[in-house]
């Protein structure tokens, strides 16, 4: 499994909602610049997460976006599922039932799911406020002018 750019940027953006989720709307303009990050590339992704109504819009001055719950209640296979559609590591296991015609005598199936699972739990068990909670204290209130 090898995360797009599009699941990491994602990331990125969700974890900049959840620092700056003061109970104001944020600009994808400043995501971007904090992020590095293409405000045209973060428009492409905030579709895929406004579907899950994981954020919170408003249009207009003072718009844009917040989380729609508290950083604790995001785990990062949520929004990874949102943004890759799968987390198995392999394409067979994407189709339940496993229409793979080599499935039944399959030796590796067993290992993939093992591994399919082991990804899972451990990206469910990751939150947003886990991310925020373990960032090196070097980069917190590290303002540059």
């Amino acid at each position: 499994m090898k995360i797009s750019t599009k699941g990491r940027y994602a990331m990125r953006m969700m974890v900049d909602l959840a620092e700056h989720n003061s109970g104001g709307f944020v600009s994808l303009k400043d995501i971007a610049e904090r992020q590095g990050i293409s405000k045209k590339y973060l428009e492409q992704i905030v579709p895929v997460l406004n579907k899950s109504d994981i954020l919170q819009t408003n249009r207009g001055f003072q718009g844009g976006y917040k989380l729609a719950r508290d950083p604790d209640k995001y785990s990062v296979a949520e929004i990874l599922l949102l943004t890759e559609g799968s987390l198995a590591p392999v394409a067979c296991l994407d189709c339940n039932p496993n229409d793979c015609e080599r499935s039944a005598e399959c030796a590796m199936l067993p290992v993939w799911k093992g591994l399919g699972e082991v990804i899972y739990n451990y990206l469910s068990g990751i939150t947003l406020q886990d991310i925020l909670d373990n960032q090196p204290k070097n980069f917190i209130n590290n303002y540059m002018i």
